[in-house]
């Protein structure tokens, strides 16, 4: 998982920020664990071990460091890159599925035995399902500690413990401070100071630099479906349907973090929330290493030079965005929204914004399958594509969840009527996370690559495009960005 000590030692010395979150390092005279990057003067080396995980490092009785909180370091982007086991156990532990359904759930839904997934765990990351869950817990803990005036009950619960006892053991094992104490830290009592709106939480959401937010935003403002989506204000917001209720968010680039509003009516899926944000955003992705990869075509190097950074826009809603790929096939991006927004008022769920705008969650896979096809304004053809996807979705014969074995959704996605390689492969860059997903059919696609002097027939093109291996997906991105189209600006 990690890298070789001598390279782990190097990054530490060098306060490099690029390897934050990609493993963590303890030391061992001051039994503290910090990330790569942490401020203070870095230790011996003989002092130092390295742990792939907050959870190992806990586990290990290390505690965190109070100056650089490497329990908010950006995720690991190894789990947005992979779709073995592991890699989906652990994208649906940060979506909550430990806490909701415990270890067995976990297990049931990846297909393996509760012993196998918690040994490979184990061995790749020091930590198994509990551990890994409980870190997850004590984060969100330390978040409503400092930024909500919530009671300390009240925080326990909804960062998901199962007893006060059992939370105040927790917070003082890893931060070594009680929970009073964490509090009594913030600067400025801003823990103290209630928020405008009941629900309502401000964060500061990390990401390794660069991060260019110009076709990130320009394409979730642009693809904006009424109701559910819009910009204001210089963020987006949008509607989010969680686990125990409702959500509003507000996301806004900033050089440094992406400043994040979120409204919740039940603060138990503030962890959720917070996951499903940093996916939509891509914020645990390496730009580094997709950046480097990319530069070694001498063709796309002047793309990536002029604007270093960008990440591929993903949802936080994978049937949701499934839908919404059908709706867009053959026709505009204004065409695919409306008709999104009919749908939405049509049978969307009502939800109150306190800012207006929002009117609606959008409508889940069950209510859209219950919908007579006969009331829906399309083709007939692709009505019967959209029915048989929503029954699929609703009867969970296809899953699109973040735990999904990326090459079996596809083979499901491609049998099913209506389902051609461009759907397919929007589906797989965009809703299940794949990094190499390729689109060498797209017309905007093969329009650059033939102004740039890349091949422009599909299969000359995914020949070209197998050098950029595994980072087809942001090679998409910077060759989409070549175009006019308001999907590559920020809007203003």
């Amino acid at each position: 998982m990690h890298f070789d000590r001598e390279h782990c030692v190097r990054a530490v010395q060098s306060k490099d920020a690029r390897f934050d979150g990609w493993f963590f390092t303890a030391v061992l005279t001051t039994r503290i664990y910090c990330r790569p990057s942490c401020p203070v003067v870095p230790p011996k080396p003989e002092n130092m071990t390295f742990y792939p995980s907050a959870a190992a490092c806990q586990q290990a009785g290390f505690r965190a460091c109070k100056r650089c909180r490497p329990d908010t370091s950006p995720g690991s982007p190894e789990w947005n890159l992979r779709a073995d086991l592991v890699a989906r156990a652990m994208r649906l532990i940060a979506d909550g599925v430990v806490d909701r359904e415990g270890v067995p759930g976990l297990a049931t839904r990846l297909g393996y035995s509760t012993r196998q997934v918690e040994r490979q765990l184990l061995a790749e990351l020091g930590a198994g399902p509990l551990a890994l869950a409980r870190a997850q817990r004590a984060q969100t803990a330390r978040l409503l500690i400092e930024t909500t005036p919530l009671p300390m009950a009240e925080i326990a619960f909804a960062a998901g413990f199962s007893s006060i006892r059992t939370f105040n053991d927790t917070v003082r094992e890893v931060f070594a401070l009680s929970p009073s104490e964490l509090r009594a830290r913030v600067p400025g009592s801003r823990a103290a100071a209630a928020p405008g709106t009941p629900g309502t939480l401000a964060l500061r959401l990390p990401f390794r630099a660069p991060l260019n937010p110009d076709n990130l935003f320009g394409h979730l403002a642009a693809t904006a479906v009424p109701g559910v989506e819009e910009w204001r204000d210089g963020a987006y917001r949008r509607t989010l349907r969680l686990p125990y209720g409702h959500g509003i968010v507000a996301l806004g680039p900033r050089p440094d973090h992406i400043a994040c509003r979120l409204t919740l009516s039940d603060l138990r899926d503030l962890t959720v929330a917070i996951s499903r944000c940093r996916r939509l955003l891509d914020l645990d992705a390496d730009p580094v290493a997709v950046d480097g990869r990319l530069r070694t075509d001498p063709l796309l190097a002047p793309l990536v030079d002029r604007a270093p950074g960008r990440r591929v826009p993903r949802t936080v809603d994978e049937a949701e965005f499934a839908v919404r790929a059908v709706l867009g096939q053959q026709v505009s991006t204004a065409a695919a929204r409306t008709h999104a927004g009919r749908l939405v008022t049509a049978h969307g769920k009502p939800l109150d914004d306190p800012e207006g705008g929002l009117t609606h969650l959008f409508p889940s896979a069950e209510a859209l399958a219950a919908v007579d096809p006969e009331t829906l304004a399309m083709p007939r053809t692709r009505r019967t594509t959209f029915t048989t996807l929503v029954r699929r979705l609703a009867d969970g014969t296809l899953s699109l969840g973040v735990d999904s074995d990326w090459a079996e959704a596809r083979a499901r996605l491609l049998a099913l009527p209506g389902f051609g390689p461009w759907t397919v492969d929007v589906i797989a860059m965009r809703a299940l996370g794949d990094p190499d997903a390729f689109l060498p059919t797209d017309l905007g696609i093969r329009r650059a690559a033939g102004e740039l002097g890349l091949p422009s027939t599909p299969a000359a093109l995914t020949a070209r495009a197998e050098a950029w291996r595994p980072w087809r997906a942001y090679a998409v991105q910077y060759l989409w960005a070549t175009d006019s189209h308001p999907i590559n600006f920020l809007p203003v």
